[in-house]
């Protein structure tokens, strides 16, 4: 087991991603704390992790609030007395289709909060704990839109910023043997797309992606999180500073 006597949280918990990543931390032998704006899907993905014989904690937290952040790891650093992988996965997309002279100040606001800022307090809360161990994983949440995007600029901007900021933060903490890398997924088939555009439109996109894709297929949950295990383990104690594609050959 890669993670074995080690304590992990993972936010977004109860989203496609970030529930994958959750019981395959779990599964590795991490005792993972999840957290999500949505309690109920946390507890359910524990649920999960329990019955295969793995172990955690549900902290209910919401990612735009700087005081939930901070109370999010207080509580976690109370329950194992110390935190040695953040899986920063929670993020979405308000504003996916707009044009230029369309972009939306608030949601403009919220997309930054939501991905970039939320990321950021985050980390600087898990460095609090992790700086006195001498030892930490980083992993946070890019997209492969951080290259750009025509429709998503909000959003591309905020993904952009989190590689920007991944990379400085691997500069500032190599020494206390604290790595920081990024994952940068192409279109991954997670619930929360597939209803917010609707089945159809949802299935055309798939299709249309599938076709451009060297691997003819888009990503599944599970493929995004055995990339953060691996960032998240000694396997890859000698790396940082990296922003890991997983797009199926896409940007070839």
């Amino acid at each position: 087991m890669r993670l074995r006597n080690k304590t992990a949280l993972v936010t977004g918990a109860a989203g496609g991603i970030g529930s994958a990543t959750a019981v395959c931390f779990a599964r590795e032998g991490a005792f993972v704390v999840l957290s999500d704006i949505r309690e109920e899907g946390c507890l359910q993905v524990l649920d999960t992790i329990r019955v295969a014989g793995g172990d955690g904690a549900v902290i209910p937290a919401e990612m735009t609030s700087e005081k939930d952040i901070v109370s999010l790891f207080q509580q976690t650093a109370s329950l194992k007395g110390r935190l040695d992988i953040l899986a920063a996965i929670a993020g979405g997309d308000v504003e996916p289709a707009a044009l230029p002279e369309t972009i939306d100040g608030d949601k403009l606001s919220l997309n930054l909060d939501l991905n970039l800022k939320s990321c950021m307090l985050c980390c600087r809360e898990a460095v609090k704990i992790m700086k006195p161990q001498q030892y930490g994983r980083i992993v946070t949440m890019s997209s492969l839109v951080y290259r750009g995007s025509p429709n998503q600029f909000s959003y591309a901007a905020s993904k952009g910023g989190i590689h920007a900021f991944s990379r400085s933060l691997a500069m500032a903490l190599g020494s206390y043997n604290i790595t920081v890398n990024a994952l940068a997924p192409a279109l991954v088939e997670v619930p929360a797309f597939i209803q917010a555009l609707g089945r159809e439109r949802w299935e055309a996109l798939k299709r249309d992606c599938a076709m451009r894709y060297p691997l003819q297929r888009i990503a599944q949950p599970g493929d995004v999180a055995l990339c953060a295990l691996f960032l998240a383990s000694d396997d890859a104690s000698f790396i940082t500073g990296q922003i890991l594609e997983i797009s199926g050959g896409a940007r070839l």
